[in-house]
């Protein structure tokens, strides 16, 4: 009787010491991370009175490097060894944590340093996140990759959990400050694990030797590839309007509800207890053809309009768990068809322009919400971003190519040209 090969791990992670000890320290780190984030908005709107226009600002000048120089990242993390970039800017966003800590405990933040610190946050994430995306595919074979994005996603939405519901009760009883150490302590897990860790472990890419036009190498890659260019259309029109939570979710839930200072994290708990579910949906459906891709986008910006129907902060809180989900899943299949659908020696510059896609575009938005939240309601802002990701989704559905028939799957493929599986 034929024995049947084993199954594939679902966690490949979990697998290696080494990065059993790395998903720890990320999820320490993430945890930190999550609770500056609440922190960090709940001093802007105390500093401001309440102001949304000023939350927004805040929100996107953290953004707005990745907007302009977020391609720049992505060389660097091609011409480099991503664990040596996350070494340093895991110490420097340590440092930059610690900074308002400090500015809170001696009495002397104001916006301005907000601000700064905001921005300066921004500089040190345009080559941190696509160093730790491009590190993860580097960890693992590229079977395994999806299940590893999968995992990563769990462990940072676990994190997002915790966060903010750890930083509620802390601020009201101590204020923001000891958020903002907590996450500067955090950091430390990070820089430990990778010091620990084998450097000759995984599958690292050699180094891409220094040459002119790079940036435009990559730009060119996705616009000769029709399905990388519409992943990425859908992607950024999703983050921009639907994906602005950290502003209409603070204001849903203390402008419309009145809900206690205690609550106020609750909304990024919600979320991402839904997307840790999303992320065990994602880990079983490794192959999302494009238009399956649309259909999360649609599900996800129709739960979101939904959301901002609620009556009650319960209802609300409630729906933002299935909205987390549907998002997860979108957002783990299209990191998984760029990734799958490039080489080694351009890997960097792909997921930098996912990253600006789903960051960078925040700095262009983030402040009309936080304007039309202020002026029309957060109801209204939360509604539009729904609808506008919807109608993205429909679209991008509409002039995805086909799936290719059996025959035409056959046939061999172009080098460098994406796989036809995945479309």
């Amino acid at each position: 009787m034929p024995v049947s090969p084993p199954r594939p791990h679902r966690w490949p992670l979990l697998k290696s010491p080494d990065f059993r000890l790395f998903a720890l320290g990320q999820t320490a780190s993430n945890t930190g991370t999550w609770m500056q984030k609440v922190a960090q908005d709940w001093l802007a709107l105390e500093l401001s009175h309440g102001n949304g226009t000023v939350l927004g600002i805040t929100t996107a000048l953290q953004f707005l490097p990745l907007l302009l120089l977020g391609p720049y990242g992505g060389v660097l993390v091609d011409r480099h060894s991503t664990r040596r970039i996350l070494l340093a800017s895991q110490t420097a966003m340590a440092v930059l944590a610690l900074i308002p800590a400090l500015l809170v405990a001696t009495g002397t933040a104001h916006l301005n340093a907000l601000y700064f610190l905001a921005l300066a946050l921004g500089l040190t994430m345009v080559v941190e996140k696509p160093a730790l995306q491009a590190f993860i595919g580097e960890s693992v074979g590229a079977d395994q990759l999806v299940s590893a994005l999968a995992f990563n996603s769990a462990v940072l939405n676990l994190a997002r959990m915790a966060g903010p519901a750890l930083a509620g009760p802390l601020i009201v009883l101590f204020g923001p400050g000891p958020a903002f150490l907590a996450n500067a302590l955090s950091y430390l897990t990070v820089i430990a694990c990778l010091l620990r860790m084998d450097p000759r472990a995984g599958h690292p890419a050699p180094p891409v030797p220094r040459a002119k036009r790079q940036v435009r190498a990559g730009l060119r890659y996705v616009r000769d590839h029709r399905d990388l260019a519409l992943t990425l259309l859908l992607v950024a029109v999703v983050a921009a309007f639907g994906m602005n939570f950290q502003i209409t979710t603070a204001l849903m839930i203390t402008h419309v509800y009145r809900a206690p200072p205690a609550v106020f994290g609750l909304g990024n708990t919600a979320l991402a207890a839904g997307s840790v579910i999303g992320s065990l949906l994602a880990a079983h459906h490794p192959r999302m053809p494009g238009r399956r891709l649309a259909a999360a986008a649609l599900a996800f910006g129709t739960l979101e309009t939904a959301c901002a129907l609620m009556p009650g902060p319960v209802t609300f809180l409630v729906l933002l768990v299935p909205t987390g989900s549907a998002l997860l899943v979108f957002l783990t299949a299209a990191k998984a068809r760029l990734q799958l659908g490039v080489g080694d020696d351009i890997r960097g510059r792909i997921t930098s322009l996912y990253l600006l896609a789903t960051l960078g575009t925040t700095p262009l938005i983030a402040p009309a919400v936080g304007w039309l939240a202020q002026s029309a309601g957060p109801r209204t802002a939360l509604a539009l971003g729904g609808a506008v990701s919807a109608a993205a989704a429909i679209t991008v559905g509409l002039l995805h190519p086909r799936p290719p028939g059996p025959a035409e799957a056959a046939r061999p493929q172009p080098a460098g040209a994406y796989p036809s599986h995945l479309s």
